[in-house]
């Protein structure tokens, strides 16, 4: 029986929409250690013995089935590294959930750094959803630092959902990935920082074989004095498709610096980047403001529909 106190559901309905014990296969981790865990025919959870963390290896041919991970802290001061790794079998297509929430009310720093490598077979498909969420009223900093590594064998897919809404005061989000011939990874980044947040994202994604393609999109807000670097490199080994893109709204006194960058050793590899900075239009919040809504309203409507 999973026994989480009132806070500690909450996170985890912030980071993995979980409101009860979820079905199938699950990993819950709380305040360093882990509180339930679940396998099932198909997908086998097991606990590391020399570092802390879990091996998740779903069988190959796996349909519809889903893994859930989340991780939540409440004791300030808590600092971990969390190394799970996730082998995916031939032909199977399966749905991971993922996230970290912290809740510091006290006056030393929080800390979650999580290790996640994906090892993905042929003509498997993953969907990966991370989220992070930050809460609390101490003065000590909310820190999440995830590092992903995704290895995609020939024509498997793997499509990256990564969520950073509030809250969290220092990341440094790393990506790597390397795709074998015919193999796809679509990324969706959505990130605001506030107050006096920081938040890095780098991602270096190697298209290694005929075939590969990327589409690494990263979209984010940037309030108060809060600063965002968006790193992303595409390096472009066979004929192969790779598109990279960075949209940011920048307000009050938010600094943003986003480096796409590409880099083409096959004559056949088609690479594209993107890239837009600005503020919210004048226009578009007179336009909602004659609808009725304050300026402040108008603002967060135009927001949420951003991040969407």
């Amino acid at each position: 029986m999973i026994k989480l106190d009132e806070i500690q559901k909450r996170l985890l309905r912030e980071v993995a929409d979980l409101h009860q014990v979820p079905e199938g296969a699950y990993n819950i981790r709380s305040n360093s250690a882990a509180v339930g865990r679940q396998s099932t025919a198909n997908i086998e959870i097991t606990p590391k013995t020399d570092v802390a963390g879990i091996d998740i290896r779903v069988r190959p041919g796996t349909k519809n089935e889903s893994v859930h991970i989340p991780v939540v802290m409440t004791q300030s001061g808590l600092k971990e590294v969390v190394y799970n790794d996730f082998y995916i079998g031939e032909g199977a297509d399966v749905l991971i959930v993922a996230g970290c929430g912290i809740d510091n009310c006290g006056t030393a720093d929080s800390e979650h750094d999580g290790v996640h490598r994906f090892f993905v077979g042929k003509n498997a498909k993953t969907r990966y959803v991370e989220k992070h969420y930050g809460s609390g009223s101490g003065t000590g900093k909310r820190i999440l630092n995830p590092g992903t590594e995704v290895y995609q064998d020939e024509n498997s897919v793997v499509e990256m959902e990564m969520v950073q809404i509030k809250g969290v005061d220092d990341t440094v989000r790393t990506t790597t990935a390397e795709l074998a011939a015919g193999a796809k990874l679509v990324v969706r980044e959505r990130l605001m920082t506030h107050g006096e947040q920081n938040a890095v994202s780098t991602y270096v994604v190697s298209l290694n074989g005929d075939g590969a393609s990327a589409d690494v999109v990263s979209r984010s807000v940037a309030r108060d004095k809060s600063y965002q670097k968006f790193d992303a490199k595409i390096v472009g080994n066979a004929a192969c498709s790779g598109h990279t893109e960075c949209d940011s709204i920048i307000m009050d006194k938010g600094r943003i610096l986003a480096v796409p960058g590409l880099e083409a050793n096959n004559v056949d590899a088609a690479l594209v980047h993107e890239a837009a900075i600005g503020k919210i239009a004048g226009e578009q919040i007179v336009k909602l403001m004659t609808l009725g809504l304050t300026e402040a309203e108008a603002e967060e409507q135009i927001i949420n529909g951003f991040l969407r």
